[in-house]
């Protein structure tokens, strides 16, 4: 019988966890169920017991979960840290953003805003919460399309028409979708860094199993496929 692992993972870690998949699967004969969404609904589905054999997520929320006793402790391993960031279409000229005068003016002019869950992804809310503090909110929201996550949100800009439009979130989640091109990262004093963690799930079926998956994951060995995704490792 093939054995199984069920993962759950932030959307800023999809790239990474795809890429190392495949070479799990041969090493370990394991068939992964991965499932990837937003910070919110992570917590929402493991506070529900759904199958979960490795969880990453926010660092801060596997700190929580493994005070509440649904991580190992031991097993918490860091991926990195990651930037919000701003993105285009590959094919439109990049705005200018480097400031907050800038910032605010390229957003202005951007005819919609591709983003991901305002309220549950951790990008957009933080995202949303610059416009408030741009004073800009009100103004734009209408321009707002918001995705289930940010990798959904990037694939739309990519397929997108018209111009003048801009995306939000995650620089690991713009670097991974073809179509779109990374401007830049959120500058002061709006900048956001994530740290992203793995860790075995207290519920792990085969926690040795669990445990090889999370060392191909957060190891040495994928430190540079970890960088080039856009992890500061």
């Amino acid at each position: 019988m093939l054995r199984e692992l069920y993962l759950l993972s932030a959307g800023a870690a999809q790239s990474v966890a795809v890429a190392v998949i495949p070479a799990f699967r041969a090493a370990a004969g394991a068939e992964v169920h991965a499932t990837f969404r937003t910070v919110g609904v992570l917590k929402e589905m493991v506070l529900a017991a759904e199958p979960c054999d490795v969880l990453v997520s926010t660092a801060v929320m596997l700190d929580d979960f493994a005070r509440d006793g649904r991580v190992l402790p031991a097993s918490i391993r860091t991926l990195g840290r990651v930037q919000t960031g701003i993105a285009v279409r590959s094919d439109e000229p990049l705005p200018a953003i480097g400031n907050r005068a800038l910032l605010r003016a390229s957003l202005v002019a951007a005819t919609g805003i591709y983003l991901p869950d305002p309220e549950r992804a951790t990008a957009g809310i933080h995202f949303v919460k610059v416009l408030r503090e741009l004073g800009l909110h009100d103004d734009l929201a209408p321009l707002l399309h918001g995705y289930p996550n940010g990798a959904r949100a990037m694939e739309a800009l990519a397929t997108s028409r018209g111009s003048g439009l801009i995306g939000a979130t995650q620089v690991t989640e713009i670097n991974a979708t073809p179509g779109v091109t990374l401007v830049g990262t959120l500058p002061a004093p709006f900048e956001l860094a994530t740290t992203y963690a793995a860790a075995v799930c207290t519920s792990a079926r085969e926690p040795e199993l669990a445990q090889r998956f999370l060392q191909m994951l957060a190891g040495p060995d994928a430190f540079e496929l970890r960088s080039q995704a856009g992890f500061e490792v």
